[in-house]
């Protein structure tokens, strides 16, 4: 089966896009082009933005019921549950996500979100009365925003499309979806199922392009909002852009998490947790728990047990089922990874696995050693900046008071956790620890509730009632009282 295109997904039909620019589609694994699709320019930005704001203002979407809207998305979750593994293996293939990861994670938490987004749509105040302060009733709308660039980046692209995508669309909204040039593939199947599922023309367009193009798509006059996922210093950018243009915007950012063990923790527990937590998706997740706070009289010890289990893990081929850390998306983050093992060395860490040389027996492929710091001081870079693979920094603390203060001296606030036998001890952390989303003995999202940071992490939320209300602008209608 091939995975080149050779059209665009504009206004819901596919499309010649402007020129013949390509864009080279990389495993990065055995470093081989594995497909070939256009690159989405400026010029098709403009027709994507064209056929969006046309179907907002003209078309049925946004003048449907909730009940109608709905119904097609629900539409769309069917379709999507039958082509679960087809959507992992494309992910694993394009961007490196062990397979594991994959049908965990990759694939099925983008179906969940559906499956919530439309439990929470069924309940959701689109229009309510209330008694007004001035003697009559006052009724309060949420009507759709508008036109939608939603830009997903590459290292979980389904999930954070959908977190997007299906908010929008629920609420009225039309989208033009801006993927990144690494990950372009698993749109190509998503854009089958809108059709499928019977979203009009015009609603959904999906443009993959680079840099350029997404500032092109985030500029437009067209737009209404902008809901972007991806790095801090990306996010700055365009929160910026739509600051000037007083444009909605929600930006989802970048982590440094911090792992609390008290001293009651079960060190097994603990370890086994963070196997997954601090490198999941090969480390290349903003929620990743990479500060591992542990006590001076615990730390040696829970430091070396941590590396055993890390440099255990097995690193390799993405699409065998055995993988547990696959490569970096790319040659530029495999260096980047590297080259702050080498910095974390310089700043006097101790390394006690890993380091940044190849993994044994990996010649080809974007691969780096998994990797524990232990000793760290939480001012160093590695502490302190967001590495985005699989390193992990083990830093002592003198008590409980101390971890919360360390925990909260970073610029992110996405996401945390906390270890210990005594749940209330562990949600009296959780109540000190300034960060948007946070776990006691382990760490999901619930879709039903708001995910999103405090600080540099970003702004506006996503999922639960408050993610949809997101979607929305809110309109007073006052009631004056008939004449007598």
């Amino acid at each position: 089966m091939t995975l080149d295109r050779d059209a665009l997904f504009i206004g819901g039909t596919w499309a010649r896009p402007a020129t013949d620019a390509v864009l080279e589609v990389v495993s990065p694994h055995s470093e081989e082009v594995v497909a070939r699709v256009p690159e989405g320019t400026p010029a098709d930005i403009d027709a994507a933005v064209a056929a969006a704001r046309k179907a907002f203002d003209e078309g049925p979407w946004p003048r449907m019921s909730p009940a109608e809207r709905i119904e097609v998305v629900q539409n769309l979750s069917g379709l999507y549950a039958a082509r679960l593994e087809e959507m992992a293996t494309i992910i694993s293939t394009e961007m490196g996500s062990p397979i594991s990861f994959s049908n965990l994670a990759q694939a099925p938490a983008p179906w969940m979100q559906i499956e919530a987004f439309l439990a929470i749509a069924r309940e959701f105040p689109w229009e309510s009365t209330r008694p007004g302060a001035l003697g009559a009733d006052v009724v309060v709308r949420h009507e759709p925003v508008g036109v939608v660039a939603a830009i997903p980046p590459w290292n979980v692209p389904q999930f954070t499309v959908l977190s997007k995508l299906v908010p929008a669309l629920l609420t009225g909204c039309t989208v033009v979806v801006k993927p990144a040039p690494e990950s372009p593939l698993d749109c190509y199947l998503l854009a089958e199922l809108l059709v499928e599922a019977g979203v009009p023309e015009g609603v959904v367009s999906i443009v993959a392009g680079g840099r350029e193009t997404g500032e092109h798509l985030v500029r437009h006059p067209g737009v209404d909002k902008v809901a972007f996922t991806g790095s801090t210093a990306a996010g700055r950018t365009i929160g910026a852009i739509c600051g000037e243009q007083l444009k909605r915007v929600s930006l989802e950012l970048g982590g440094k998490s911090a792992a609390i063990i008290l001293d009651d923790a079960d060190e097994a527990t603990a370890i086994e947790g963070l196997k997954f937590l601090g490198v999941m998706n090969s480390g290349q997740a903003c929620v990743a728990q990479t500060r591992v706070l542990v006590s001076r009289e615990r730390h040696d010890a829970f430091a070396d047990a941590l590396a055993a289990a890390i440099g255990a893990m097995k690193v390799g081929d993405p699409l065998d089922p055995a993988t547990e850390i696959g490569p970096m998306v790319a040659r530029r983050q495999q260096e980047r990874v590297a080259s702050y093992i080498r910095v974390g060395q310089d700043e006097g860490a101790r390394l006690l696995t890993g380091g940044d040389g190849r993994p044994e027996g990996l010649e080809t492929g974007w691969y780096v050693r998994p990797t524990v710091f232990a000793g760290v001081d939480n001012r160093m870079r590695i502490a302190q900046e967001e590495i985005f693979g699989p390193v992990l920094s083990v830093i002592p603390y003198d008590d409980v008071a101390d971890a919360v203060r360390i925990a909260n001296d970073s610029e992110y606030g996405l996401a945390g956790t906390v270890w210990t036998a005594d749940p209330e001890a562990g949600l009296e952390v959780a109540r000190g620890v300034r960060t948007g989303t946070y776990g006691i003995n382990t760490y999901t999202m619930d879709f039903a509730a708001p995910f999103g940071g405090f600080k540099a992490s970003g702004t506006g939320r996503e999922f639960g009632p408050e993610g949809l209300a997101q979607y929305t602008e809110l309109k007073s209608v006052y009631l004056s009282a008939p004449p007598a």
